[in-house]
């Protein structure tokens, strides 16, 4: 069974715990926060980007999910992919072999953040030509 991370900022606490709930046939390490109080959110980033391996995917939630993609893709091996549906989450695995899912929750409701995780954790990378392409990053 693969382990998923998951971490937030204050913005994505509630979204969180509800992905959380919603993926209960996983493993789940949740690496914070904890509640809605104020907290930075690279900090977060920084937590889940640091376990990332192989054996492992990762989602992020923040506000909008721009700060969370910025500072998630200063790592190195870490491709960070921030979705607004599932479309694009598929794609993120298919052609990107994103391992880090990326959602806004002041952006995307709950059933669109539940389907995005879904299709993320559900697709598999295609390889072949997209290989070449993140060789490159």
């Amino acid at each position: 069974m693969r382990k998923i991370l998951i971490a937030s900022d204050h913005a994505g606490f509630e979204l969180k715990q509800e992905i959380i709930e919603h993926l209960s046939e996983y493993k789940i390490l949740d690496l914070g926060t904890v509640d809605e109080e104020s907290v930075d959110y690279p900090d977060y980033a920084k937590k889940l980007c640091e376990l990332v391996d192989d054996r492992s995917s990762g989602i992020l939630i923040c506000g909008t999910g721009i700060g969370m993609s910025i500072a998630a893709n200063r790592f190195k091996y870490i491709r960070a992919a921030l979705c607004t549906s599932a479309l694009m989450a598929k794609f993120s695995r298919e052609h990107n072999n994103a391992n880090v899912l990326v959602l806004g929750a002041r952006i995307i409701g709950k059933l669109t953040a539940l389907s995005c995780v879904d299709s993320f954790l559900n697709t598999s990378f295609h390889g072949s030509k997209h290989q070449k392409r993140i060789d490159k990053l």
